[in-house]
């Protein structure tokens, strides 16, 4: 790098970093923890924004080379993918929670171990999912929607995205070990290598630039797996090469029964969490498809365009759980507790300004998306941005939690606010529409259409939020934290 480069990103810098201080002046935080929870916060954030901005433009690209209904079934394809997407960051926030807390505690061999038994952990998830894709992906696809084209081109997407499970988990498990130790850059600068080649390949897979072959959707899902590929490879030899503070170590002791455990019992609510929140959009999805499929492709392409501002919460979240773990690690409850509030804090006003934006420019976004259902798609931007509170509050403070390795409140809050979701939705089918739940049918549907639908979203993360708040705020946390178990940090080697 030469000096002017240098300069610029350290201009660059001291001009983001005006944030936390100006908020530190207004007396909002700390200004020394919010600028610890800012500065690691912030390469998360540009990873999550650069992957939302792939996303978006998947849907994007293949609105403008097909149809809505091939939208939809894109849409359709990406909640089973989100089934193991949801595995894996489950493992891989269980893979934070364990390596922060044990280089808290200078018991760095723990740390690297931990990342081993992950990886094997990830084996096993990963391979009976994949198996699964490839000969039950046109029936998956149509448990959720009648419509013909929607089936197929979901399908044919999933078929082919599910080879790249197996990467994807260890990608995140090698950046969450790596943010677990306090290096949230180097993930961002792996991620902002890979993200925009995953883009590249697809629009040229897509659309046939090039040298390229023109295959539709199939061109979306080849272009991600290649890219998950290398992003695999990459993260493994970083990992390998014994550069950085936490490192994968093939040779030596390949399983241990504890730290194991320890990944599994923070892990496990997650992904329950995750998976109930997964399932759960099937029956939303569901009667958003009765609505119509139109319906289902400006609440995707809505939901997408609003997770701009709501993927800062990601980077909170993670670094929450970084700064929660080693202060416990380090045994200072009372800096673990102040760290994440101020993040919290932090997180909330962030996010708050990036959802006004989006508000104000809802209506042009729609246009250049959805310009089929412009107007329907503007509403779910500005239903989602009414909701941007409650998911920063709710994912911040689940961060929080997990460096303390008490995932299992988040986990009853998400039920919760599943719940609250799926009543409501309920109300948006037609009057009459008959609904067949384990041998029964009933007919909740009170004819109240997109209204519902806009209710069910916002109350949902609302609920979530308070569940979270409740929790952290009772302070009952700390005594799981104080688990002999917790974070492999006791136990031999």
């Amino acid at each position: 790098m030469t000096e002017a480069d240098g300069g610029l990103r350290g201009r660059a810098r001291a001009v983001l970093f005006r944030f936390p201080a100006a908020l530190g002046r207004l007396g909002l935080v700390d200004r020394e923890r919010g600028t610890d929870a800012f500065d690691l916060a912030l390469p998360v954030m540009v990873t999550g924004t650069v992957r939302t901005v792939l996303r978006t433009a998947d849907f994007f690209m293949v609105g403008l080379a097909l149809s809505s209904a091939a939208v939809a079934g894109l849409e359709f394809a990406f909640q089973y993918y989100f089934v193991g997407f949801g595995l894996a960051l489950a493992l891989s926030s269980g893979t934070i929670s364990v390596v922060s807390r044990a280089k808290g505690a200078g018991r760095h061999d723990r740390a690297d171990l931990a990342i081993k038994q992950s990886l094997w952990l990830a084996v096993i998830l990963s391979a009976p999912l994949v198996v699964v894709a490839q000969f039950r992906s046109e029936f998956l696809v149509g448990v959720l929607t009648n419509d013909p084209v929607a089936i197929e081109q979901g399908a044919t997407y999933l078929r082919i995205v599910t080879y790249a499970l197996l990467a994807r988990f260890w990608s995140m498990i090698a950046a969450r070990a790596l943010q677990g130790s306090g290096d949230t850059r180097t993930p961002m600068y792996v991620n902002l290598l890979t993200i925009p080649t995953n883009i590249g390949l697809n629009a040229a897979l897509i659309f046939g630039l090039g040298p390229f072959p023109e295959l539709g959707i199939a061109g979306a899902a080849w272009g991600t797996t290649v890219a998950e590929t290398l992003s695999a490879v990459i993260f493994a030899g970083l990992l390998l090469s014994g550069r950085y503070d936490v490192r994968l170590r093939l040779g030596g002791k390949q399983w241990d029964a504890t730290i194991a455990g320890d990944i599994v019992r923070v892990g496990t609510p997650l992904a329950g969490s995750r998976l109930v929140g997964t399932f759960g959009r099937f029956p939303f999805l569901f009667v958003l498809g009765v609505l119509g499929t139109p319906v289902v492709a400006a609440f995707a392409i809505g939901r997408r365009v609003i997770m701009l501002a709501m993927m800062p919460a990601w980077g909170y979240s993670t670094a929450a759980s970084t700064l929660v773990g080693q202060a416990l690690g380090a045994g200072d409850e009372t800096d673990a507790t102040a760290y994440g509030w101020d993040t919290t804090r932090i997180a909330l006003v962030t996010q708050l300004l990036i959802a006004a934006v989006m508000v104000a420019i809802a209506r042009p976004i729609a246009t250049i998306f959805n310009p089929e259902a412009a107007a329907i798609t503007a509403s779910f931007v500005r239903v989602f941005a009414l909701a941007v509170g409650g998911f920063s509050v709710a994912r911040t403070l689940r961060g929080a939690l997990r460096g303390a390795g008490d995932t299992a409140w988040p986990f009853y809050g998400k039920v919760l606010g599943l719940a609250a979701r799926l009543s409501l939705v309920a109300l948006a089918l037609p009057a009459g529409t008959a609904v067949g739940i384990g041998g029964v049918s009933i007919a909740p549907g009170l004819g109240l259409g997109i209204g519902a639908v806009y209710a069910a979203i916002v109350v949902d993360y609302y609920v979530q939020a308070a569940v979270n708040a409740v929790r952290f705020r009772s302070g009952k946390w700390r005594l799981v934290a104080r688990r002999p178990s917790a974070g492999g940090v006791s136990g031999d080697d």
